[in-house]
């Protein structure tokens, strides 16, 4: 353990889905990518194994983090250790803050552990808090944030269990993106669920509808790959397209994908769950300008880049 004086320190980055939301609950691909915010979790000798909440967390929030901490507490051997947590992102705003949560926790409880936090090691421990925050994630979150780089990820189902694959996107150009939030944020349970009905309602509509999200992100990862920013941003607009087609967007959110387009995007849409509001995104060569204006505007946004070469002195 590391002596009160240098605490342990870990991070985990949030996270955005560029394309294949939803779809990727299917078994579909998606892209998603890791943000320059998220959770920073600090841990200090203690009697006991033990987490201190967020004051900002309610109470719900308060025993689901308590539980998910125990669950991955146990799996590590309980070090005597106290983390604390320092959120960067908004919570419930689809920008993987429960996936940032874990895999920050999950770094300290492993050193704490006399581990090695590995992606791999790190990726392992933060899906079992994951299951306990959303029941039967996807995986995308936590291994996007474990990763620490932008994926093509895809979701199996293996004879022990649901797994994912995920391999890293490289870009000759910076792919940067603008974070804007907007609305009032739905219950994730509550969106996924409802798509789950019609899905099963309609299940060849709905298969035809997510192929083709498939086909699109299939089209993206190669946009990426060979520096097509252009044709990202179409299919990330296509993505859109289809997502509300999907009946998962709003007019809170399809307000801001315009707004962000108005101001130059090369492509936006939702990232998350969606619903009555959430996060929005949009592709930006130059992303700066934008997040001054729509701050001055009193939208509250920032910017990320999430692949590609960076300027000297940018921080990864």
């Amino acid at each position: 353990m590391t002596p009160a004086t240098n605490p342990l320190v870990a991070f985990g980055a949030g996270k955005v889905i560029l394309l294949g939301e939803h779809s990727v609950v299917y078994g579909y691909p998606a892209i998603a990518g890791p943000l320059s915010i998220g959770v920073v979790a600090r841990g200090v000798p203690s009697r006991s194994c033990v987490l201190d909440v967020p004051v900002t967390a309610d109470a719900a929030q308060k025993r689901m983090m308590r539980k998910a901490f125990a669950r991955a507490a146990k799996l590590v051997g309980e070090p005597k250790v106290k983390v604390t947590l320092e959120p960067q992102l908004p919570l419930s705003a689809g920008l993987g803050s429960s996936a940032a949560l874990a895999v920050a926790t999950s770094r300290v409880l492993l050193r704490a552990a006399g581990q090695e936090p590995t992606a791999k090691a790190t990726a392992r421990l933060a899906w079992e808090m994951e299951q306990e925050f959303h029941g039967t994630p996807s995986g995308v979150d936590h291994t996007t944030s474990a990763e620490e780089k932008l994926i093509l990820y895809r979701r199996v189902q293996a004879p022990a269990g649901v797994t994912g694959r995920a391999r890293e996107l490289k870009s000759p150009r910076p792919v940067s993106v603008v974070v804007a939030l907007a609305g009032a944020r739905s219950p994730t349970k509550l969106t996924v669920g409802a798509l789950r009905e019609r899905q099963a309602r309609w299940p060849e509509r709905y298969k035809r509808l997510f192929g083709q999200v498939g086909r699109l992100v299939t089209d993206a990862a190669k946009a990426v790959e060979a520096g097509d920013l252009e044709g990202l941003g179409d299919a990330m607009n296509v993505n859109q397209g289809l997502l509300n087609a999907l009946g998962l967007s709003s007019p809170a959110l399809e307000d801001m994908v315009f707004r962000l387009r108005s101001l130059g995007a090369l492509g936006a849409k939702f990232t998350g769950a969606g619903g009555d509001g959430g996060a929005v995104i949009g592709l930006f060569p130059e992303p700066e300008p934008v997040v001054a204006q729509l701050t001055r505007d009193g939208v509250r946004c920032f910017a990320s880049q999430l692949a590609g070469p960076r300027a000297q002195g940018d921080i990864p």
